[in-house]
């Protein structure tokens, strides 16, 4: 059985860029707030990703025009109002900003280095169209740190985010990473979204170092995914978990929390979906629907 522990391990590159899956609570609430605010319904409105060719700038384009272009794209893509984009460059420390609440056009600034890197404009203006989608949804958190996960991680979900994961790149000629999840994290995210909606991201990575980190994301998502108490997973795991059900209490770090006594007469654990907590009867063969997002489980407790 995989420590979930080693897969939360932190470790850095030779780039100085972070690895593995540090921010993964805040993560999971992520998904969870998403799927409370809008609802099932809501997440289905976004069943396509965004077209690698929509927001790719041409050989020769202007940047200007381009990026005011992959703009509009993106607010149609996103279900934003229907607005002007206004896209401007300037010399600043983070790659773009915006005023979510500011209108009635969408009014972004993109660091001038992208004037020379135009194939990362569509990943920094996601990113930045998302915190106004945020801004009107009402969707937050507090603190400046977990609002920038929140933020990553719905624009991968709704199908955005694969551009900000194929941002990252490490040759010789560049090293760079956008966003504020780490390129595992990403993966985790574009997975779960690739499971609910039958999408595989892989032939869109033009970046090694993102497909693999894509990869990785997902071999952890499905990981999960084979976890007690869910029918699927390994015998392994369901031997540890009967031996823990008996004793009424789980392992540090188990994905799982009994209660009830010895043997546990309850399970809790997250929707494999939308991470939100379940609860369950234990020691029994059964169907769970998760009441926030619909999904219909086949539990083996």
């Amino acid at each position: 059985m995989t420590d979930r522990r080693a897969a939360d391990r932190v470790g850095r590159d030779a780039h100085g860029v972070e690895h593995g899956f540090p921010h993964r609570e805040d993560v999971r609430a992520s998904l969870t707030a998403l799927y409370r605010r809008v609802g099932p319904a809501g997440v289905a409105r976004y069943p396509v990703s965004v077209a690698a060719s929509d927001v790719a700038l041409v050989a020769g384009e202007d940047p200007l025009l381009g990026a005011t272009r992959v703009a509009g794209v993106l607010v149609r893509h996103l279900r934003l109002p229907e607005a002007p984009a206004v896209v401007t460059f300037r010399t600043m420390e983070h790659a773009a900003t915006v005023e979510p609440g500011a209108g009635p056009e969408y009014a972004v600034e993109l660091n001038e280095r992208f004037r020379a890197r135009p194939r990362d404009i569509g990943a920094a203006l996601a990113h930045e169209l998302t915190h106004v989608l945020l801004h009107r949804l009402g969707l937050g958190f507090p603190g400046t740190a977990r609002n920038e996960i929140l933020t990553d991680v719905v624009t991968s979900y709704l199908g955005a985010g694969w551009l900000l994961l194929d941002a990252f790149r490490q040759d010789g000629a560049e090293s760079q990473k956008l966003g504020y999840l780490t390129p595992e994290e990403f993966g985790w995210v574009l997975a779960q979204r690739a499971e609910l909606f039958g999408e595989d991201p892989s032939p869109w990575f033009t970046s090694a170092v993102a497909y693999e980190a894509w990869r990785r994301g997902r071999a952890e998502a499905e990981r999960e995914r084979r976890l007690p108490p869910l029918a699927g997973a390994g015998w392994t795991h369901r031997r540890r978990y009967a031996h823990e059900r008996r004793l009424g209490r789980a392992a540090p770090g188990a994905p799982y929390a009994f209660d009830g006594g010895a043997p546990a007469a309850g399970v809790a654990f997250p929707c494999p979906v939308c991470r939100q907590r379940l609860r369950v009867p234990a020691g029994r063969t059964l169907r769970a629907r998760c009441r926030l997002c619909g999904t219909v489980l086949d539990c083996a407790g």
